[in-house]
């Protein structure tokens, strides 16, 4: 039995911080070392990044909040809140962006209507309330109470995948299954200026977003599938435990990004891909640009630098990943699901005469990749059942409602 991705949606905050515009602030603040101004100015150059988006709105100089908690424009100086007022922000903010995504995926999907979702299974590892966003989606789109619920808590930027798969689980169990997922971060809620590397990269880096999927077995003839899930592998590195780390601190959750963990990668990559390939005979042996598409997890340049070389792959392939890194930052677990959507938007591959060749849409294989605190790998293949829409990715995403907010720190 076959199960498949029926929609695939996005969602993010209304408020965008222009990467140099955040730099200099982060870089203008007192308490920094000679070596921590410096770091600040190379993470955030290096990068690879324009804009990023996050619920905090006073984070905007037009914001004018009478007693400001995180940023105060009159200063300029970054604020110090605790780690229960980040958590209260979170319980508000990432419940929206929760509800949107979900809205968006199933009103994508026009043969399924709220109460058909059987399974529920949200995450997120930026913040904690309960009753949870799992919760708040079933009141909010009206599902049938009873559906089955499930959150994963606490695992960082793989965790869509363990979601995806635990969703082909069910529907692999119950052939009439419809599951909802839904991944929803707020990282920018834990920002901080910091002399340590770790923190100043996070700062760099970290970003706000959601996507949501609906998943099922069940044929819906007025909504041809997007994907096939095929197969799902993880795999933990032997070293790399104290490189990448997500802690909870006083003053908000502690990234722990070693500089070391590129490297990490791109030794053990290959071993990491070998069970999931091995998978599929089809692909055993072939080159791995042979394989069409690659959603990579963009945790940061030099990661998405260290996969392409080891892998061989094309600028192409790597273009969806470095995109959304671009355009969106590391918004953790929701961050892959925006690499696929991308290459979901991809235009079809047309001939001199114009026409569609045979290998565009319906066929094409993405091997995808993320990585997170163990150091884990989270890998995954699928198909893709549909042609993509002849609209470019930034034309998709207009269609699906996304915002271009207004400039914060200007």
């Amino acid at each position: 039995m076959t199960v498949y991705l029926r929609s695939l949606e996005t969602a993010v905050p209304p408020t965008v911080l222009i990467q140099a515009e955040a730099r200099d602030v982060f870089a203008a603040q007192p308490g920094l070392s000679r070596l921590g101004s410096r770091l600040v100015s190379t993470c955030f150059d290096s990068a690879a990044i324009d804009t990023r988006y996050t619920a905090v709105g006073e984070l905007t100089t037009r914001s004018r909040a009478e007693n400001p908690q995180f940023f105060d424009p009159a200063t300029g100086l970054l604020l110090r809140p605790s780690t229960k007022v980040r958590n209260d922000i979170f319980a508000v903010e990432a419940t929206k962006l929760f509800i949107a995504a979900a809205e968006q995926a199933v009103a994508a999907c026009p043969d399924i209507a709220p109460a058909d979702i059987t399974h529920l299974i949200t995450v997120s590892c930026t913040g904690f309330f309960n009753p949870g966003p799992d919760f708040k989606i079933v009141r909010a789109l009206g599902l049938n109470p009873a559906v089955q619920r499930y959150h994963l808590g606490f695992m960082g930027c793989y965790a869509a995948f363990p979601a995806l798969r635990a969703a082909k689980s069910f529907c692999d169990a119950d052939p009439e299954a419809v599951v909802l997922v839904v991944c929803a971060e707020l990282c920018s809620l834990h920002v901080r200026t910091s002399n340590d590397p770790d923190t100043i990269m996070g700062s760099a880096l970290f970003a706000d977003g959601a996507a949501a999927a609906v998943i099922s077995a069940r044929d819906f003839p007025a909504q041809p599938a997007l994907l096939s899930l095929d197969h799902f592998e993880t795999v933990l590195t032997p070293v790399g435990e104290e490189a990448m780390a997500w802690n909870i601190g006083d003053e908000g959750f502690e990234m722990v990004l070693g500089t070391y963990v590129p490297h990490i990668i791109d030794d053990h990559i290959i071993g990491a891909l070998e069970p999931l390939l091995a998978r599929d005979p089809s692909l055993g042996g072939l080159p791995y640009r042979n394989i069409r598409h690659w959603a990579i997890h963009p945790g940061g340049r030099s990661i998405l630098d260290k996969v392409q070389s080891r892998l061989e792959l094309s600028d192409e392939q790597l273009l969806p990943a470095r995109e959304t890194l671009r355009n969106y930052g590391n918004m953790s677990s929701a961050t892959v699901l925006f690499v696929i959507r991308h290459i979901l938007d991809l235009p079809a591959c047309t001939d001199a005469a114009g026409d569609a060749t045979d290998d565009a849409g319906s066929g094409e294989r993405i091997c995808s990749m993320a990585f997170g605190p163990g150091l884990t790998v989270e890998t995954a293949l699928f198909t893709k059942i549909t042609a993509p829409q002849a609209a470019g990715p930034d034309a998709a995403a207009e269609q699906r409602g996304m915002l271009r907010p207004e400039s914060a720190l200007a």
